[in-house]
């Protein structure tokens, strides 16, 4: 494979000019149809056009020494912000993508007039920042700055596309400055200094200049030197490590262990890209496609216990899709790569836009709590739900959002040799060969789409994807039956005449889609498009039960209604629910309730009384008692398996207790995920009292119930709780608390992955001191 031919991130090979490659003459570009996708686009078009270039230049000229009188900006790009900059890389990307698509001689001066400005002020040193060099210094002297390759990352790759889709020379001559500076940076530290140096985000730093010696032939070594060890080796090992990463930081990486792969086929890089990806999308990501909460991922297959307003941040979303471009140009067998990309696209990044914005404002985080919202009102960065404004925001979803509007036309064809394939199902129009190929369709809100050919008659392979959730999907070519499969394409070669139509029909069916952690809690999905609860200025407290049963179709395009929390709820496709509160996940009534004993272990004997669950096990120095387990408050503890409690629309838990001494947050028993999703117990609050404590992620507040009293010293005291419809405490057989309306239920707690006895879910609590005994749990 040569260089210059693997550059690209999704772009139609032939129908995009590569970087250092023309295009090929029988290819026009592609150009998007009317639907939510243009609409999307000219918002975001609205915004180039409007968006002051002088301010934007302002902290670049003060920086390299020019005159500037312009206003400063805000937010994440005011004058003492060291992230200033990073924007005016995204310009340059969203510029130069509209312009080249839409053709536009407006927007092609703009970018030729902002690229031409960032060269005056490289021009007096080398050195192109909206802030100070001695920023580096601080980073190389091992202090914490916010970001400063991040920011050189944005302005880099900005600058590539403008050379790439629009050719402007001025643009790769400023780029290549931007590497040789970086190269005499980086080129003097040895391999640990630079390793600190990588601790501190970077974007995709690897990705660009990756991407720069896929032009030049230079810079392969220094896009090598930003390969972060501590990311790279586990994940090159097929080793999951992400829990508690940065995900936003680490995915960009990752996107330039793909771009290394591209230039140089080196099997690491693909290892690290592929196995990232696999993970990510199926043991990370929630049901719209996103991933990560308040940033960070969880341990696989977290997802209900990690639900919170800051999930899905969208900045994440974009660079999965980049590396999903640059994976499926990689191995285009692997249709998956499509079916995720056209999931998220749909289920998240269109949603991400206010469409009563006219400049195309986009919210920082897909918050996916009950309490979530998308706001309709200009806000802070420090207010999940709200939009990004014109001059006060500047967010990296600020940023990002001028690309992913800007450029929807990229992945829709394929182009190679004699073959075309059609990826998406948006509507748009292009030539190949001679022959203009047409996508006209209502999806993803109705399943039927249309490809039509005309011009000349011309032989070549049109291949159109199947996605792999349409299972009795029909293809027919001009009224005759094709084979169509789903999660593959259908390869269609015949020589094409004017007016040829291929129908692709895609039933459109709901689907109650399950969590991976909780088999009790589903999202509802129709065809592509997951459904959410509209709850307008009331959100529930926590997730609601729904009855599927009451499912039902109302008017309107993909709208339905459920009983959901005893109140019939609508349903709208998630990406046209804004400016109200919403909710994705469910929770399901099981159709056989389980009764009687789930788990019950004597500690006497480390096995399940039953022998349906494995052997609890002893930790950090719990040794066996005469009685039960004994605890030394140091420690010591009791692991339970995971899952227990799994389904249960109520459950009962209890357990004989014995404490030597008593601490504040101390645990009898804790089930749950991590310090936002749980069950437990503890002798003793703040208060003075015993108490039982339920959460599930995203909740304000947990459910609680407390005892009259603590829990005494010196004997042995038999504690039980019951969840049901109110939650109730007994002490040795007595009630001595009731909540009578909790806002969580059982079936939301989930298979739960972490169950102890003595221990909690949060490491900062102390370990219980004493023993315990006959730990029983019955629904």
């Amino acid at each position: 494979m040569k260089r210059r031919t693997l550059l690209s991130s999704g772009v139609a090979l032939a129908a995009v000019p590569l970087p250092g490659a023309p295009a090929a003459p029988t290819t026009g570009k592609v150009r998007l149809l009317p639907s939510r996708y243009l609409d999307n686009m000219n918002r975001t078009v609205a915004y180039l056009r409007f968006v002051d270039l002088d301010r934007m230049l302002h902290m670049f000229r003060v920086t390299a020494g020019l005159p500037s009188d312009a206003v400063p900006l805000g937010g994440w790009e005011a004058p003492d912000i060291q992230l200033r900059g990073h924007s005016t890389g995204h310009l340059l990307s969203g510029l130069a993508q509209a312009a080249h698509y839409l053709d536009d001689a407006d927007l092609t001066a703009r970018s030729a007039a902002l690229v031409a400005a960032l060269a005056t002020c490289q021009a007096p040193n080398g050195y192109l920042s909206a802030f100070p060099e001695t920023v580096f210094d601080d980073l190389e002297a091992g202090k914490n700055p916010w970001a400063p390759y991040y920011t050189v990352h944005k302005i880099l790759a900005g600058l590539l596309d403008q050379h790439r889709l629009l050719g402007d020379p001025t643009a790769l001559r400023i780029a290549e400055g931007i590497a040789d500076w970086t190269g005499s940076r980086v080129g003097g530290l040895t391999r640990e200094q630079m390793q600190k140096v990588l601790h501190v985000e970077f974007g995709g730093m690897n990705e660009a200049l990756f991407d720069l010696h896929a032009v030049t032939g230079a810079h392969e070594q220094l896009a090598r030197a930003f390969d972060h060890d501590e990311i790279f080796v586990p994940l090159s090992e097929r080793r999951d490590t992400l829990a508690g990463w940065h995900a936003n930081t680490d995915i960009a990486k990752v996107v330039g262990a793909a771009a290394g792969y591209q230039v140089t086929g080196e099997q690491r890089y693909r290892t690290i890209a592929g196995y990232f990806w696999d993970q990510v999308v199926r043991q990370h990501s929630y049901v719209i496609g996103g991933n990560a909460n308040a940033e960070f991922f969880g341990p696989p297959g977290q997802v209900v216990s990690q639900l919170g307003e800051n999930t899905c941040e969208n900045c994440n979303t974009y660079n999965m899709l980049k590396l999903t471009r640059r994976l499926y140009r990689i191995d285009p067998s692997r249709t998956d790569y499509l079916d995720y990309y056209e999931w998220a696209l749909l289920n998240q990044m269109l949603g991400e836009q206010d469409p009563d914005s006219a400049h195309g404002n986009v919210t920082y985080y897909t918050g996916l709590s009950s309490t979530a919202s998308r706001k309709g009102k200009e806000g802070l960065v420090s207010d999940p739900g709200s939009y990004s404004s014109d001059y006060g925001n500047f967010s990296c979803d600020h940023g990002t959002g001028l690309e992913t509007h800007t450029g929807f036309a990229e992945p829709i064809f394929d182009f190679a040799g004699g073959t075309v394939s059609v990826n998406l199902f948006i509507p748009s129009t292009v030539t190949f060969q001679g022959s203009t190929i047409t996508i006209k369709t209502g999806f993803p809100y109705d399943g039927r789409v249309h490809v039509t050919v005309d011009g000349p008659a011309r032989t070549f392979t049109l291949r159109v994807r199947v996605p792999g959730w349409a299972r009795d999907a029909k293809l027919h070519v001009n009224g005759v039956a094709h084979p169509a499969h789903p999660g593959a394409f259908a390869s269609l070669r015949r020589t094409w005449r004017p007016g040829d139509v291929v129908t692709l029909d895609l039933p459109m069916r709901t689907r109650w889609l399950p969590a991976p952690d909780n088999p009790a809690v589903h999202a509802l999905a129709y065809g592509p498009l997951v459904l959410a609860a509209r709850y307008g200025t009331t959100p529930p407290a926590a997730l609601p039960i729904a009855d599927p049963r009451t499912l039902r179709r109302e008017a309107g395009r993909a709208e339905f209604s459920v009983v959901a929390g005893g109140t019939r709820v609508r349903l709208s496709p998630f990406l046209d629910v804004h400016h109200e509160h919403y909710n994705v996940y469910f929770a399901l009534p099981p159709a056989r309730p389980r009764r009687g004993t789930v788990a019950e272990y004597p500690l006497s004997d480390l096995r399940e009384k039953r022998h349906r669950w494995p052997d609890a096990v002893l930790a950090g120095g719990a040794v066996p008692g005469e009685r039960g387990v004994e605890l030394n408050g140091t420690g010591a503890h009791v692991v339970l398996p995971a899952g227990l409690p799994a389904s249960l629309d109520r459950l009962t838990v209890s357990a004989w207790v014995r404490l030597d001494s008593i601490t504040n947050s101390a645990r009898v028993f804790d089930l749950g995920f991590n310090t936002q999703s749980y069950l437990f117990l503890t002798p003793r609050t703040g208060l003075g009292r015993a108490r039982f404590a339920m959460k599930l992620g995203g909740m304000e507040t947990e459910d609680f119930v407390d005892a009259e009293i603590p829990l005494p010293i010196g004997v042995w005291t038999h504690v039980e709780v019951r969840v049901a419809d109110t939650l109730t405490f007994l002490i040795d057989g007595t009630v001595t608390g009731v909540n009578p309306a909790p806002k969580m239920n059982a079936l939301l707690l989930g298979a739960t992955h972490f169950n102890f006895l003595g221990r909690s879910q949060n490491p900062k609590h102390p370990f219980l001191h004493g023993a315990v005994a006959d730990f029983k749990l019955s629904s």
